[in-house]
């Protein structure tokens, strides 16, 4: 009886056994969560919508009439040319970590593998984000809208006077050599340049907006003033495009800061929170800096004040608190607004929409301010715990950026200019590029 017992025994555990290692296989298996996928479909949308047509209208706004289809033609022909380039070499180099260690610098560390080049092994099954929760198809598309608007935000500093084609192809070299291995260096995790560091850039403050800050204002001295500059009055056309642009970046924004959570979640919710706090506090201390110092506010401050609060937030978004948020969106601001009319007007450099002024000094300020309101001490929620070695990082990683960024950016412009030409002939800047060079007016009367 006994042995019988045993052997019947075997029998049920050579049954269940195989079932148990398989319930065990699927429990371990990772599983999409819809909630994860269904907030980063959103954002990714939301991310879009601030390059077309929040970016587009912005910038198409502000400069002369002449000249609104340009810009605006300018950020869709970026959105396209961009969005290849991403499929085809972009996204691996940003995010490939292949040969990366943790601690140990080489080339991996500035510069991702090819391992992802055309998306190689990327099916709609394929998972990722913290737990691999939601599709790495959509990641791929949320991580590239923000490097369609990182060259399409340098189009402001050298607006109304650069080719076209000259143009397109400045741009896609751009985007190979800096922002994708910047992007890699600060997010693509451990053996990453700027990540082994501690580096805290939450949803881009330093990948996005102090490197097209610092990339247009290489550009804005190296293709020179535009005609007339300063003595001719260039006033924006159409400052209602202007602020509905701006509309659309406050609205997009959250899918930029909200969904670099990369789920739906306390710390998207925070983020959420802290940009709408510090685009407020931005866009009021730019608008009183300004009434205070022209004796008036104007429609064109408000909605610069909006955009430098948005920036200066974006490193931030994800570990400062309620009140850190306040104050980096005042100082955002006071600090942009004499940067983007005291400063330029002493230095006297032609950053045609202040994109240095805006995005630079912003992207700077708020990279910086992290480093002190990340701190749980300051009401942070970042794992700060001194806050002066934290600042130092910070400044490294700026310090860094701005380096690279400059150098790199000036070698493609000085080349490009001594093989093609950059900058659009004295007749064209006089007749405007839309019917120079796309033969279209923005207004046909």
């Amino acid at each position: 009886m006994t042995l019988r017992k045993f052997a019947g025994l075997g029998a049920l555990l050579s049954i269940v056994m195989p079932s148990l290692a398989l319930a065990a296989d699927e429990v371990a298996a990772p599983v999409l969560n819809s909630g994860d996928t269904a907030w980063m479909l959103t954002s990714t949308a939301l991310v879009l919508f601030m390059t077309i047509p929040g970016l587009a209208l912005f910038y198409g706004g502000m400069v002369r009439s002449k000249n609104i289809l340009s810009v605006m033609m300018q950020c869709f022909a970026i959105t396209g040319l961009i969005s290849v380039l991403w499929v085809i070499y972009g996204y691996s180099i940003a995010f490939d970590t292949t040969g990366m260690e943790q601690g140990v610098v080489n080339f991996n560390s500035f510069f991702g593998g090819m391992g992802k080049a055309f998306l190689a092994g990327v099916t709609p099954a394929s998972l990722t984000g913290p737990a691999a929760l939601f599709p790495e198809a959509v990641f791929i598309t949320f991580q590239m809208t923000f490097a369609i608007i990182t060259p399409a935000l340098i189009v402001g500093a050298f607006a109304e006077r650069m080719k076209f084609s000259a143009m397109l192809i400045f741009m896609g070299i751009w985007f190979t050599l800096v922002y994708a291995p910047i992007a890699h260096m600060v997010w693509s995790g451990n053996g990453g340049l700027m990540w082994d560091w501690g580096v805290l850039d939450f949803a881009g403050g330093t990948v996005v907006h102090i490197n097209a800050g610092v990339a247009g204002l290489v550009a804005c001295l190296v293709l020179g003033k535009r005609k007339g500059f300063p003595t001719t009055p260039m006033a924006p056309h159409n400052l209602g495009y202007t602020l509905m642009g701006a509309a659309m970046l406050w609205v997009g924004w959250f899918g930029f800061n909200a969904g670099s959570a990369a789920a739906a979640n306390g710390t998207a919710g925070m983020a959420m929170l802290v940009t709408q706090i510090a685009t407020a506090a931005a866009a009021l201390g730019w608008m009183f800096a300004e009434w205070v110092t022209h004796g008036k506010p104007s429609a064109l401050g408000i909605a610069s004040g909006v955009v430098a609060g948005l920036v200066a937030i974006t490193p931030a978004a994800g570990t400062v608190g309620p009140m850190g948020a306040l104050v980096i969106g005042l100082a955002a601001g006071v600090v942009c607004f004499f940067c983007a009319t005291t400063l330029k007007r002493k230095l006297g450099y032609d950053d045609s929409l202040d994109a240095f002024g805006v995005h630079g000094i912003g992207g700077i300020l708020g990279a910086i301010l992290t480093g002190v309101f990340a701190a749980p001490s300051l009401g942070g929620f970042g794992a700060v715990t001194d806050i002066g070695a934290q600042v130092w990082i910070q400044c490294k990683g700026v310090g860094f950026t701005v380096i690279y960024t400059a150098i790199a950016t000036y070698i493609i412009l000085k080349v490009l200019d001594m093989v093609m030409g950059l900058r659009i002939n004295e007749e064209e800047e006089a007749v405007g590029i839309d019917l120079a060079l796309h033969n279209e007016r923005g207004y046909n009367l």
